[in-house]
């Protein structure tokens, strides 16, 4: 099955938390996980089938932009079918942390 990739970038750990909460109640999608960047900025990253992961990124945007005080997305982006050269180059696979939750 192709899997879409979804990413969200964030500015704060609660924010990312939030975003991340609500993208996999909001659709049938896996986690891969919550990456810190720099300067406080974290990358939420969901994989599932496309439909799902474009409802899971309407509500992780809604949800990290009402986060209170700091709650703020920098940037966002769906990859509907990701070539095998970026599955390769990129950590984008489930991992053992994430391989029970694949949907």
């Amino acid at each position: 099955m192709l899997y879409a990739i979804g990413v969200i970038e964030t500015y704060g750990y609660p924010t990312a938390l939030a975003a991340a909460d609500a993208m996999v109640k909001a659709g049938e999608v896996s986690l891969l996980g919550i990456t810190q960047a720099d300067s406080g900025h974290q990358f939420v990253t969901i994989r599932g089938r496309v439909g799902e992961v474009d409802r899971a990124m309407e509500a992780g945007i809604k949800a990290a932009n009402d986060c209170p005080n700091s709650g703020q997305v920098m940037s966002h982006y769906t990859v509907p079918h990701p070539t095998e050269n970026i599955e390769s180059v990129l950590p984008l696979h489930f991992d053992e942390n994430s391989e029970p939750f694949r949907v």
